[in-house]
């Protein structure tokens, strides 16, 4: 068998390959030269989900007739001006979509620019091309694709169904949508039944962005969003995050864009999960879009046939730049919770005519079980079988004839397994966290024994507290406030975990993590490169209380471990730690685990469900939730209260 060069309709098939794997990636293509055209308006027709018709028709700057003849053959571009790679300034710049869709379905383009007497239409079919020809069309260009992969109907069998390849279309749509506020996008299916319509968006860009993402992403995105614009060497990145509470059980609602570019990189996965691991469990996802900003020289668009990956000259730097951000913004919204709750709250209200109880009965009136943050179900929550082995813990206790049991000023378990000290204050095994535990319990609240009356008078002067002033308790665990325009109820034991978990985090961050030597140090084999990648991070894990040297090729030597993780498999941790290296760019493991010990004492430690408090106990748990950073939901993502407004309970009971 001899070399040879394939013929040219061969060559244009298997770039479609690459390029056009479904309509979506066709649908792609066209709207990205629909949007470098400067179209301001773009509407998308499809029947049987792409496969019969595509049709793309924008407002921009139009083709003539040469450019026509031009546009469909391979390599062909406008928007390469200097031959450059690394200075792409628009969305294509490869010249391959036109001639490849061509190759492969039957496309006309019409087109007109402004000025010109009238329009000019071109047919591919199969790879052949026609001669441009008079056409009747208003100023911008109109492709349209029928048939599509008739010239490879071996194709046509890995399409999925036209509802499924209409969804796949559906999310490019939105996605470049989200990019572009600026500009009109519709969506129509069979029978010109409309999919999607969105309406250019007024106003500044973080206006504009937040209107487009809130149709988009949906109105409880758009009302608990968090604004993100941060800078740094060079990069910016803005767009909106939700607040904790707001999250779901996948990472599909997580979108990053490039110089407005839509693009899927795991490095946005780490650093989400970086910047929100200690409001969320790990099977659980907050919502966000973010959009960065950096000179074409310093990334690389050119990794992917369909342009949806990129690469960063300084991953670090991004990464750095998309934790802090995030951290910085969430730091901001304070004890700010979601609006969902309240929502869910007003949703769960009885029906006229429907029984106290009903068939879920009292049991089922966990807090945040009905849906809170996007919980379909108890089973949904996250951490839920860890959260089911804390309820021991956390629920009411039976002891009707002796006095409340656990509470505020119960001294926190020694989860260290040694006896307390003869002080009161506990072992230091723990490096000194339950010592902090006794003090975040006892910190800020009044001596006094329980009381079921509160003057309101005395009261009074906490009404504009963001949280209101205590009005009473029920059930043992849920503290009724009032605010100036509203009422508020907490779950005390939620709320007391935050603070308690905060306190440990600083007590953390000042005394450091204390180390425990191991008396045998324990070697731990790895592939070579898994190796080296712990190994240069030995600095960042010594931090972290892990002591790691390099021992061999493909070996590490552990010598110390952080003293509060106790008894821990230690290869089973750096195999962990290794791998996350290679698949996030960062090392995790560590850090989630000695978050999970600090939670979990924070969890057994706080005032527990079934203790009563008096008015100056309830009214000091408001005051230090709102000096407490991210006291809005409790180390599992669940939220710590719910704020009902006077007018929204006010049209319960049909006052308005």
């Amino acid at each position: 068998m001899s070399l040879r060069i394939l013929p040219q309709n061969l060559i244009n098939q298997i770039a479609a390959g690459e390029v056009v794997e479904r309509p979506a990636a066709a649908l792609k293509e066209l709207v990205e030269n629909a949007l470098d055209a400067g179209a301001k308006k773009v509407d998308v027709a499809l029947r049987e989900g792409g496969r019969t018709l595509l049709s793309v028709t924008d407002d921009g700057r139009g083709m003539s007739p040469e450019e026509l003849a031009l546009a469909v053959e391979r390599h062909a571009t406008s928007k390469l001006p200097d031959d450059d790679l690394f200075n792409i300034a628009f969305m294509g710049f490869r010249g391959e979509a036109l001639p490849s869709i061509g190759s492969v379905s039957r496309m006309r383009l019409t087109s007109r620019t402004k000025g010109a007497e009238n329009a000019w239409s071109l047919s591919v079919e199969g790879g052949l091309k026609g001669e441009p020809e008079p056409a009747a069309h208003p100023f911008g260009t109109r492709v349209e694709v029928r048939d599509l992969f008739y010239a490879t109907p071996a194709r046509l069998k890995f399409l999925k169904t036209a509802r499924t390849e209409q969804m796949y279309a559906r999310e490019i749509m939105e996605r470049l949508a989200m990019a572009r506020p600026d500009v009109s996008f519709s969506l129509s299916g069979d029978n010109n039944k409309s999919i999607l319509n969105y309406p250019a968006c007024a106003g500044d860009l973080f206006d504009a962005r937040l209107k487009r993402l809130g149709a988009v992403m949906g109105r409880e995105f758009q009302d608990n969003a968090l604004q993100i614009d941060a800078e740094r060497e060079g990069i910016r990145l803005t767009g909106y995050a939700g607040v904790p509470t707001l999250n779901r059980g996948n990472a599909q609602m997580q979108f990053l864009f490039v110089n407005g570019r839509p693009v899927k990189d795991r490095l946005l996965q780490g650093a989400v999960r970086g910047a929100y691991q200690d409001f969320l469990a790990r099977d659980r996802h907050p919502l966000l879009a973010l959009f960065l900003e950096l000179e074409p020289r310093d990334v690389d668009v050119n990794v992917h046939p369909g342009k949806t990956e990129v690469r960063f000259r300084d991953p670090g730097l991004v990464r750095g730049l998309i934790v802090g951000a995030l951290k910085h913004a969430l730091a901001g919204a304070g004890h700010r919770a979601s609006t969902t709750v309240a929502d869910m709250a007003m949703g769960a209200v009885r029906r006229e005519g429907e029984l106290p109880g009903g068939a879920a009965g009292y049991g089922a009136a966990r807090p945040g079980i009905s849906g809170y943050g996007g919980y379909g179900s108890a089973s949904s929550y996250p951490g839920h079988q860890a959260i089911e082995r804390n309820y021991a813990a956390q629920a009411p206790l039976d002891n009707p004839r002796g006095p409340a049991i656990g509470g505020l000023f119960d001294r926190p378990r020694d989860f260290g397994g040694h006896p307390s000290g003869a002080d009161g204050t506990g072992s230091d095994a723990n490096g000194g966290f339950a010592g902090a535990a006794a003090a975040a319990l006892a910190g800020g609240y009044a001596s006094a024994s329980p009381s079921a009356r509160i003057d309101v008078t005395d009261d009074a002067r906490f009404v504009d507290h963001p949280l209101g002033a205590a009005r009473g308790q029920v059930h043992a665990n849920y503290i009724i406030a009032q605010t100036r325009d509203g009422l508020v109820i907490v779950d005390q034991h939620a709320a007391h975990e935050r603070i308690v978990y905060e306190r440990m985090k600083a007590d953390l961050a000042e005394t450091g993590v204390k180390r425990q030597g191991l008396l045998l140090p324990e070697v731990v084999e790895l592939d070579e490169s898994g190796a080296e990648r712990v190994a240069d991070r030995a600095e960042e894990f010594a931090e972290l209380g892990l002591v790691i040297e390099p021992f061999g090729p493909g070996a590490l030597v552990v010598r110390e471990v952080p003293a509060m993780l106790g008894k821990v498999d230690v290869a089973a941790l750096v195999r962990d730690l290794a791998d996350e290296l290679a698949e996030l760019g960062q090392g995790m493991a560590l850090k989630d685990r000695l978050m999970h010990v600090c939670a979990t004492m924070a969890c057994h430690g706080s005032v527990r469900s079934g203790r009563k408090l008096n008015a100056d106990e309830m009214n000091a748990l408001l005051r230090q939730m709102e000096a407490t950073p991210h006291s809005g939901q409790c180390n599992h993502g669940r939220p710590t209260y719910v704020e009902l407004k006077l007018n929204d309970i006010e049209k319960m009971f049909g006052r308005r």
